[in-house]
This record gives structure tokens, sequence and C-alpha cells, in this order.
């Protein structure tokens, strides 16, 4: 069974990225972000676009 929304930290964990990246790519409207409370939750749905619209690698020159 899949999350329904990652806490900062499980997204920052699952993708490899850092928190302040994290607050970077929320900030800039890039990945969606809900607050509950006091927490900011990224619903899954949100981190798979997130990622899906990154460059991809070129591997012809990957080493």
């Amino acid at each position: 069974m899949s999350k329904a929304a990652f806490s900062i930290t499980e997204f920052c964990a699952s993708y490899g990225v850092g928190k302040t990246t994290a607050y970077e790519e929320i900030s800039s409207g890039r990945l969606h972000a809900v607050k509950v409370g006091r927490r900011t939750l990224i619903p899954e749905a949100s981190a798979v676009a997130w990622l899906k619209a990154q460059p991809a690698v070129n591997s012809l020159h990957a080493a």
C-alpha cells in the first residue's frame, strides 16, 4: 500500500533531496504541499508529478 502523503523528512529520504531543496521547490510552486496543523505534507501524486518533471539524464554521455 502506498502512502497518501509524505512528511518533508520522508519525501527527502525517498527522493534523495535535502530539506532546503524540498522547501525551495515548494516555495517556487514546482512541488505542491499542504499544511495539516503544524505539519507540511506532500501528497504522493504531487511527489510523483514533481519527479516526472525533473530533467532526464542523457544516457549517451553518462560515465
